[in-house]
């Protein structure tokens, strides 16, 4: 006598079940990962612009881990212009360092910044040291917007701005000497540029305060003119990652042109040029 054998159809209804269990949570992580992407892309183009600019002319995995990067920056960064009262302002900074700690133990918070950062670092590998040093300069400035000198501006530029940049570089696999020599002075240069009456100029009559501008920018004209003495020794990968050196340049020549006077409502508009200049020196292989 025959016997008929069938599959067991218990079973595969468990396996059914799991397999569509297991793609809707996929959905889910894909749906997740494209809206925490987005947020910090809109976040960096209305509040970095020029950076924001830069970064889109990197691959598409970088770009999305530095883009990430810079949107931890802007909501650090907010924190200071956001708040007036100190503890406030110290219990927000201290969301984002424990924030920090959670995503190095694989554990964001549900939170668009934090979980898109997380996978930034979870791809490039991303030092954890250049966060700690972003955060504590925020941190230490938060109840100050002015600096007492120009070592004080450069020590703050190289724990922020630097510190971007160099998280930019491990984005790209790029981690040198030459290039964070490169990116420390390209860094400086960054905030010296941005220096205004806000910052240090407070109570200055208008000639010690054009001589203090013209001293600034110098400092960070030199800085840039440092960098591109290292920039020869660098990986074309390296050289895009320091392409918002264009920036400062660009900044640094409008401000020669209105006398360094910082008040002139000239310096507060967008290069429209810029964006193209940025892409023919990626295209060239040059900056």
């Amino acid at each position: 006598m025959a016997i008929l054998c069938y599959p067991s159809t218990g079973r595969n209804v468990y396996k059914v079940r799991f397999f569509f269990a297991d793609a809707k949570k996929l959905s889910s992580n894909v749906q997740n990962s494209k809206n925490s992407f987005l947020y910090c892309q809109e976040i960096v183009r209305k509040h970095d612009y020029e950076n924001f600019i830069a970064t889109l002319l990197l691959p598409p995995g970088p770009r999305q881990s530095t883009i990430a990067v810079r949107a931890f920056n802007v909501s650090v960064a907010q924190v200071q212009d956001q708040v007036s009262q100190g503890l406030i302002g110290q219990m927000r900074m201290k969301f984002w360092s424990d924030t920090l700690e959670a995503i190095y133990q694989d554990a964001p918070p549900a939170q668009l910044v934090a979980l898109q950062l997380h996978e930034a670092v979870r791809q490039h590998k991303l030092s954890k040291r250049w966060f700690q040093r972003l955060i504590s300069s925020r941190e230490n400035h938060l109840s100050s917007k002015s600096f007492q000198s120009l070592s004080n501006l450069e020590d703050y530029a190289e724990h922020s701005a630097s510190s971007i940049l160099y998280l930019t570089l491990e984005s790209l696999n790029v981690r040198t000497i030459e290039s964070d020599h490169a990116a420390s002075h390209i860094g400086r240069a960054q905030v010296q540029h941005k220096v205004s009456q806000n910052d240090i100029l407070k109570g200055i009559d208008d000639k010690r305060m054009k001589d203090l501008i013209f001293d600034v920018a110098s400092s960070a004209n030199a800085h840039i003119e440092k960098a591109k003495t290292i920039m020869p020794k660098m990986s074309s990968e390296a050289r895009l990652a320091l392409i918002p050196l264009l920036s400062v340049v660009s900044y640094l020549e409008q401000l020669r042109k209105v006398d360094f006077n910082v008040f002139d409502s000239r310096l507060s508009q967008r290069n429209p040029l810029l964006p193209w200049k940025m892409w023919w020196n990626k295209f060239r292989g040059k900056i």
